[in-house]
């Protein structure tokens, strides 16, 4: 690993689409690899956390121990409802963001600037500071709005790879 990567500082946004296994490795992955992850999960991806892993864990509990069973002192976590968290700031300087699963919900309040908790807010950050923004979409099939929407991200430089399992 390149001493550079050591240095970065990733946020990472979980959102309700199905597919949090994704946000999961992740978050066991990455921590080991840069210097700080700042974490998101959204209430409804915490829903779908229930749903799809069976782990019920509320916003004000999340920790890699609990969440992972792994230690990663480098990993925070910040509740959705926070909109004056760290990262709902520009001034806190990160490498970019990563939004994992991306619901099309959040697809489309970020593509409208409708930022209506911490995950949304974060991801405005990192476009109006120019930062790389990554998200992961997982719906299908597509609406000729959500095409749209990933057609106007695309054009901001916004990076939309869908998660396409074998």
């Amino acid at each position: 690993m390149n001493n550079a990567a050591k240095d970065q500082v990733w946020v990472v946004g979980v959102t309700g689409a199905s597919g949090v296994r994704y946000a999961l490795r992740l978050l066991q992955v990455l921590p080991s690899l840069v210097r700080e992850v700042h974490v998101v999960f959204s209430e409804a991806a915490l829903r779908v956390l229930h749903d799809e892993e069976g782990v019920g864990i509320s916003p004000s509990a999340l920790s890699a121990e609990k969440l992972l069973g792994i230690e990663a002192p480098n990993v925070t976590f910040y509740n959705p409802r926070d909109i004056g968290a760290r990262v709902a700031s520009g001034s806190m300087l990160t490498t970019g963001m990563v939004v994992i699963p991306c619901s099309m919900a959040t697809l489309g309040a970020i593509a409208h600037g409708i930022p209506t908790h911490l995950v949304h807010r974060a991801a405005d950050v990192a476009m109006k500071e120019n930062r790389p923004l990554i998200l992961v979409p997982r719906e299908t099939p597509l609406s000729p709005i959500h095409l749209e929407n990933m057609l106007k991200l695309s054009k901001y430089g916004v990076r939309i790879v869908p998660a396409m399992p074998a």
